[in-house]
C-alpha cells in the first residue's frame, strides 16, 4: 500500500507545471510508475493519486449501479476533470488548466499528504484553512472521528 507523510511547498511555473517534492518521490514504492491521476478534491483543492491508488477506486466506482441516480451524480462529480498525468524527465507534473481554475492555483502551492494520495492547495487558502481551526475545534473533531467504529 502506498502511504504519504509530509507537507511541502512548491511553485507552479508559467506552463502550469510543478516539481513533485523529493520528500514525496522517496515515499513512492520502487515499482511505482511516474503516472498519476489528478482530479478535483472534496474541498477547493486538487487530489493527486498515484496510478496504483487510483485503479482500485476507479474499479469500485465502475461497479456501482448505473440505475441509481445518486451513483450517476457521484460519478459525474468525482470523475469530472480526472486526468492522467505523467512526470517528465525533470520530475515535473503538468496541471490541467481546468483544474488549476477549480482550486484557484496560480503560483505558490502546498502539497499535503492525505494517506494514499496527495492534496494540492493554493498556499494562501491552505493557511487560511488552518487559521480557522482552534485547538478545541481540532480536539472535538479528532474525538468524533477517531471514536467511530471501523467496519
Amino acid at each position: 500500500m502506498i502511504g504519504f507523510l509530509g507537507e511541502y511547498e512548491a511553485t507552479i511555473d508559467a506552463k502550469g507545471r510543478f516539481l513533485l517534492p523529493a520528500g514525496f518521490k522517496k515515499q513512492l514504492p520502487q515499482d511505482a510508475t511516474a503516472q498519476f491521476v489528478i482530479n478535483r478534491g472534496f474541498e477547493k483543492c486538487l487530489t493527486l493519486y498515484p496510478l496504483q491508488t487510483w485503479e482500485p477506486i476507479f474499479s469500485q466506482i465502475s461497479q456501482l449501479n448505473d440505475f441509481d441516480p445518486k451513483v450517476r451524480e457521484f460519478r459525474r462529480y468525482f470523475l469530472n476533470g480526472a486526468t492522467e498525468v505523467e512526470m517528465d524527465s525533470a520530475g515535473r507534473l503538468l496541471l490541467p488548466k481546468n483544474l488549476l481554475g477549480h482550486a484557484s492555483l496560480e503560483k505558490d502551492i502546498v502539497l499535503v499528504s492525505a494517506v494514499n494520495k496527495i492534496e494540492i492547495w493554493d498556499k494562501i487558502k491552505y493557511n487560511e484553512f488552518f487559521e480557522s481551526f482552534t485547538p478545541e475545534t481540532f480536539s472535538n473533531l479528532a474525538n468524533e472521528v477517531m471514536n467511530k467504529k471501523i467496519d
